[in-house]
């Protein structure tokens, strides 16, 4: 169904687009550096199950359906869009931390029972409510499918498969070295009330971004 040499470019090609750095990404870092290593794994796991929402609507045409209608793609823009605003809003506003937090937070936890749930749907949503991420997978993943490929539909969702999986690894390694520059130093802790302001006005800039985005099909 592939030959090599496309299989190899495409491996190569979607690890250098997970590599990049965007919403998905943006809320991984910030979930592994406020809320530890545990949230920033469950964030990334969020992100890569929201791509696998994207890969099976798009295998069942549902990401055509985007592709194609206006009033389906504005309407999963506006949601996404003002999903981003919220989750900047909330950075922007959160607390300066006190010296009892910043000691608290830098001690052994003796209940430790980080919001997992959370850090995994916000995750989810972030990725599976931005309407370009399905229209990239039906931009990106056909460029790598034969012409003669017998099941098209089967092919894209391997492709989709195999792209999340690399996606995953990668994701799991930006959050495992957030949380670690986390730990690292009580300058760095002490920085991290302004790094959540600056991921705020990231996302709301993403979201507007998003909000002011025209479907490219159109």
């Amino acid at each position: 169904m592939f030959d090599v040499p496309h299989l190899a470019w495409f491996i190569v090609a979607g690890v250098l687009l997970n590599l990049t750095p965007g919403p998905d990404v943006l809320y991984i870092v910030t979930q592994a550096l406020r809320r530890g290593t545990q949230c920033g794994a469950m964030a990334a796991l969020g992100v890569t199950a929201g791509c696998f929402v994207h890969v099976g609507a798009a295998a069942l045409g549902l990401g055509a359906l985007l592709a194609t209608s206006a009033m389906a793609f504005t309407l999963l823009k506006w949601l996404g869009a003002a999903y981003l605003v919220w989750m900047g809003l909330r950075g922007l506003l959160a607390p300066a931390p006190t010296q009892n937090t910043m000691l608290r937070e830098q001690a052994p936890a003796t209940d430790p029972k980080p919001d997992l749930k959370s850090a995994f749907l916000g995750g989810f949503l972030t990725n599976v409510l931005n309407p370009k991420v399905a229209l990239f997978f039906l931009a990106f993943v056909p460029q790598f499918i034969p012409s003669d490929a017998p099941h098209k539909a089967l092919a894209f969702v391997l492709l989709g498969l195999l792209f999340n999986l690399n996606s995953v690894v990668i994701n799991l390694g930006y959050a495992l070295l957030a949380a670690a520059l986390a730990r690292r130093s009580s300058a760095l802790q002490r920085g991290m009330h302004w790094m959540q302001r600056s991921a705020g006005v990231m996302f709301i800039g993403f979201g507007i971004r998003l909000a002011m985005s025209d479907n490219p099909a159109h």
